[in-house]
Formats: C-alpha cells, sequence, structure tokens
C-alpha cells in the first residue's frame, strides 16, 4: 500500500499598502515585534516565519476539534513602499495564499489596487484583513476575542460605522470585479471573497483571520496546488550572510520538496551557476522571523514549506533573490533552468545613468523600478558590496549628476571605504541607506541643490542687463575716472561692465561701486550707488539725469534669452529687452 504523501505546510503572502499593518498583524500572531527593528518602520526584505498548527489551534479555541492535515502555515511578510511591486509579484506568485491587508478606516490605497491585480494575475485565493478596527471611535477593546464576539459587545453607533466601513471595501472590490463579504457572511468561499475585521494591537479577530486561512488550505487548496513535501528542494535565496562561526550562509524559503544534508544544490552567480554540499541545515524556532532569528535549531533535514538557513562552503558569490534546486539527474537542464529564471529579471539599463548595489535581487528590482518612475536612468545595477572597482567605473562617467552610486543594504569593502572618505581620491558621490525611497530622496535633493549651484555660478559669469540713472548733485569727481551717484533702475548691475546711451553709442567703462564707502560687486534695482566710470568726463559726453544700459556681449545674450530668463524677475527681463531692441535696430538678426 502506497504510503500517504506529505503534506506541505502552505505558503501564506501578507500584502497591502504601506502603513496599513501588514508586519504588527504578523507579529501579534507570532508575538514578535519585527516592525519595531525595520529600517523606518516599512519592512525592506521578504522574511517567513513558520507559525504551527498548535499555535493557531491555541489561538482559534473554536478549531480545537476540527481535524486538520497541514502542518501549519508559512507566512511571508513582503515590503510595503509601492517601490517593492516586483517583489511583491514575486511573492505572490510563490505563495500559495494570500492576506490583503486594508486599513477598515482608510480604504483602498495605490498599493491596495496593485496588489489585488498581483493576486488576481498569480490566481492566489486571498482573504481582506481589515485592520485597525480598534481605532474606530468609540471602538470597546475586548482583547483576543473573535471579531463576531468583540462586534457584538460595542454600541449600536460603532457598530454602523464597522458596517458602513466594511461595506465600502466591499464597493471597491465590486468595482475591480469581486465578489466580496463580511466572512461571517460568506456561504461560499470559493466564489466570494471573505473580509475579517482585525486589530493587530489587541488581538480582535485574530482568530477568526487564522481559521478562515486554514479553511481555504483544507478545502480548496489539497488537490489543486498538490501540497506534497516530496521530491527534490526547490527554493528562493533570500538573503546571503556572514554568520559566526558558519562562515557564508543562505536564508532560504523552500517552496517544494524536501532539503536535506549532504545535498548538491545549484544556485546563480553574478555570472554563472554554482554547485555545492549542503553541509548544514538551521531551522528558525517555531513563531521566528528567519531575518533576525538569533538562535537555530540544527536539522537533517527540511520538507516544504519552510525558512531554513542554509551553510555550505562556496556559498560567496550566490546572488540573494537567486532560485535554489537541489541537483538531481541532468544538471545542464537544471543550469538552463536558473539561467532562464535570471534572466527575466527585469531591470532597464540606459548608455548613461547612475550605479545602483544592492544587496538583493528583488531590491535592485524595486530600486531600478523607483528610479525608472522619477525618469533616473540607471548605467549599472549589481547585486553585492561596494567595491573599489564599482567607484572607478562610476568615476568614468562624463555627467557629474550621473557620477553617483546608490548603495541599498550593503556594505562598503575597506579599499573603496578609505577612497570614499578623501575626496581627493574620487569625484563619486555615493548615498547609503535601508529604506529605498529616502536614498533616493537623498539623491534627488543632492542632485536638485547640484544644479542650483551650476545655475548660481553660470548666473554669476553671465553679464547680467541693467539700467541706471545719474543722479543731479552726486557728481563727485569729473574725469579720470568720474565719480557719480547712481539709482539702478532695473535689472542687476555689476562691476567692471562698458556702458551704452539708449541711442546705443558706446561710453564708458564702469570700474567699481561703492555703498555707504564699502566697496561691492552688485547693486539690485532701486539701490543707489557710487560708480567709478572710466573715459568719460560729466558734463561732456555724460550729464546727470541721463539714462545708460550695461553693453551685453552677443553670447552672453543669447545664454539669457534661451536658458536663464525663466531665473530672470520681470525688471530684469525688461531692460534685456530694451537692450535687445537697440541693438536689433541696426542688425535685426542681433543676439538670435
Amino acid at each position: 500500500m502506497a504510503a500517504e504523501p506529505k503534506i506541505r505546510t502552505p505558503i501564506v503572502c501578507v500584502m497591502g499598502h504601506v502603513d496599513h499593518g501588514k508586519t504588527s498583524l504578523l507579529d501579534r500572531i507570532r508575538g514578535s515585534s519585527v516592525v519595531a527593528s525595520e529600517a523606518g518602520a516599512i519592512t525592506q526584505h521578504i522574511g517567513a516565519t513558520i507559525v504551527p498548527i498548535e499555535a493557531i489551534r491555541k489561538m482559534s479555541g473554536t478549531m480545537e476539534k476540527i481535524p486538520i492535515n497541514i502542518p501549519g502555515l508559512l507566512f511571508i511578510d513582503t515590503p510595503g513602499h509601492h517601490a517593492f511591486t516586483t517583489l511583491r509579484a514575486r511573492g505572490g506568485a510563490l505563495a500559495d495564499m494570500a492576506i490583503l491587508v486594508v486599513d477598515i478606516s482608510q480604504g483602498f490605497q495605490p498599493q491596495t489596487i496593485e496588489a489585488l491585480q498581483i493576486l488576481r494575475n498569480c490566481k492566489t485565493p486571498f482573504v481582506i484583513a481589515a485592520t485597525k478596527i480598534d481605532r474606530i471611535h468609540g471602538w470597546r477593546i475586548n482583547k483576543d476575542e473573535s471579531f463576531q464576539s468583540t462586534f457584538a459587545k460595542q454600541n449600536e453607533r460603532v457598530q454602523t460605522d464597522i458596517e458602513t466601513k466594511t461595506y465600502e471595501i466591499v464597493g471597491n472590490l465590486s468595482d475591480l470585479g469581486f465578489s466580496a463579504d463580511r466572512y461571517d457572511r460568506v456561504a461560499d468561499f470559493q466564489r466570494n471573497l471573505a473580509i475579517v475585521p482585525v486589530s493587530a494591537h489587541t488581538g480582535e479577530g485574530i482568530a477568526d483571520l487564522l481559521m478562515i486561512m486554514i479553511g481555504l488550505a483544507q478545502r480548496y487548496m489539497g488537490e489543486e496546488l498538490k501540497l506534497s513535501a516530496e521530491g527534490p528542494g526547490e527554493g528562493t535565496v533570500l538573503e546571503v550572510k556572514e554568520e559566526r562561526g558558519l562562515g557564508t550562509t543562505l536564508d532560504v524559503i523552500l517552496y517544494n520538496g524536501t532539503l536535506s544534508v549532504g545535498d548538491e544544490i545549484a544556485m546563480a552567480t553574478q555570472d554563472s551557476v554554482a554547485t555545492t554540499k549542503v553541509r548544514s541545515l538551521l531551522k528558525p524556532r517555531p513563531m521566528k522571523e528567519i531575518l533576525i532569528e538569533d538562535r537555530f535549531e540544527r536539522v537533517k533535514s527540511v520538507v516544504a514549506a519552510s525558512g531554513i538557513k542554509v551553510s555550505a562552503p562556496n556559498l560567496e558569490g550566490v546572488i540573494a533573490g537567486s532560485p535554489l534546486f537541489v541537483v538531481r539527474g541532468n544538471m545542464d537542464e537544471l543550469s538552463a533552468r536558473i539561467r532562464k529564471e535570471m534572466q527575466e529579471i527585469h531591470v532597464n539599463l540606459s548608455e548613461e545613468g547612475i550605479v545602483i548595489k544592492a544587496d538583493t535581487i528583488g531590491a535592485l528590482e524595486a530600486l531600478c523600478k523607483e528610479l525608472e518612475a522619477k525618469e533616473i536612468p540607471v548605467m549599472r545595477a549589481q547585486v553585492g558590496p561596494v567595491s573599489r572597482h564599482d567607484l572607478v567605473e562610476t568615476e568614468t562617467i562624463k555627467n557629474p549628476a550621473f557620477r553617483v552610486l546608490l548603495s541599498f543594504n550593503t556594505p562598503t569593502l575597506p579599499d573603496a571605504a578609505d577612497i570614499i572618505k578623501d575626496p581627493l581620491y574620487t569625484q563619486v558621490k555615493v548615498f547609503s541607506g535601508q529604506v529605498i525611497y529616502q536614498l533616493i530622496d537623498q539623491y534627488v535633493e543632492w542632485r536638485d541643490e547640484q544644479k542650483r549651484i551650476a545655475e548660481k555660478a553660470q548666473f554669476e559669469h553671465v553679464m547680467m542687463p541693467a539700467k541706471i540713472r545719474l543722479l543731479p548733485d552726486c557728481v563727485f569727481r569729473q574725469s579720470n575716472p568720474a565719480v557719480v551717484g547712481v539709482r539702478v533702475l532695473g535689472g542687476k548691475l555689476r562691476a567692471d561692465v562698458d556702458l551704452i546711451k539708449l541711442d546705443g553709442k558706446k561710453v564708458g567703462h564702469l570700474k567699481t561701486m561703492q555703498l555707504r564707502q564699502e566697496t561691492i560687486r552688485e547693486a539690485d534695482e532701486g539701490l543707489e550707488v557710487a560708480v567709478a566710470i572710466e573715459g568719460v568726463t560729466i558734463g561732456r559726453q555724460l550729464n546727470v539725469g541721463e539714462d545708460l544700459l550695461v553693453d551685453l556681449p552677443e553670447r552672453h545674450v543669447k545664454v539669457l534669452e534661451r536658458e536663464m530668463i525663466k531665473t530672470l524677475n520681470v525688471s530684469t527681463q525688461e531692460v534685456l529687452a530694451e537692450f535687445v531692441a537697440i541693438r536689433r535696430k541696426t542688425e535685426p538678426f542681433w543676439g538670435k
């Protein structure tokens, strides 16, 4: 008689809009506080937590007598920021079921709709967790009770509020082509989505949510997804990291089959496929998150689905995000499969752009996607630490705005760190961070500031239009040079410029300016200053009361009209127009 196939732990993907409480929900289930340790309180990597069936039975008292044949649930907590569309898509494809988290008061947001599209495309069964019910005004907390029990104890106004908010979610789902209702009103879970109101903070409704997930796994997934743990192991590398006493290790989600000590495994490196033999397997304790677990249990074999730490020789070059397969039979076919999966990674590169380094493929994809949305081109994108070679390559980029390296959650090697510390050695600007959108914001802020500095420098080198009037009773010297008081009628007057009359005739060179007996370099509209004009005598070539214009070279006028006109104030634009009109009386195409 053939043995019954081992049942694989179903993988549950937790998805939803940023800040709607995905990680907090998992924290309540596993009794941890991962959310507090995440950079920016937003999940930046996919983590995995196994929740055994005994723990679920304990949380859901009503399930104690129900026969359950699955060993538990493996929860994957996907990143919440909208930059992680690609990772969520990968998470959705990996998962057997999903929980879509929606803040009951905020309702649907862009990422909620995005997640729904991914789940629809992947044909992944899911339920809606309507979170933060405890924040509804007037809510009476009944810690860890089922939703129906706590709902019955609320006053009529709160009950009406819950009903209204729930039906808003039902309406949103209906608009997107989904039939849904509150879970206790759903008769057919294959035809209708269940909405479970919950609070991660108080534990209310959590038991109901787990009960629905187990029900889905038991009733609708066994045959369809063939939850067998038999056959060679298949998984995804979450992280590659150094562990004291173990060397380089892999954090892996095993989603199919079995992985054992001594198995030969194949994974992707930067430019090839590597194989090695499993030296040891370390399993996180139940209810603990693999990304932060500090105590592991050594096991000889592990069955899907599991989060597992793999220790083996020669793992240094493995890329986080790579597929991992136990080698059975034809290695060429397996290598081709791994290469094909790696080629499907979506990173659009440009001939000119910035350089990015990240710790995982998913993060690299996410970073590229976010940069693309902001129209920031990427020239090179790689997984791994920042090296001296990276800086040397980045330094060859001609455009200073792109001579930049963004480093997401990946270390900087010592030889590169030494170069970065000393600006004499490199012109490359390096930005490091653990939250993608903050990292990009830093770069954008720096780039815009560099642009402002460049425009200011250009502004300073381009001769500016100005119109002045010689003031009566303010002639301090008639000639050699003439020193006279003037009022700036418009534009920006700078020292060391030639002057013309309003008929276009050249007259003198304004050498210096003083304001209250102090030498100044420029004067704005409305200021009255003393100027020294060489080459004229007041009373002969120039008279008090006359208006003069700064004589602008033709190439400066072209820059002012084509590149800087929007930066000039109205009076400066008017003076420029007056000057150009005088020039074009005799030369119609002057400055064009």
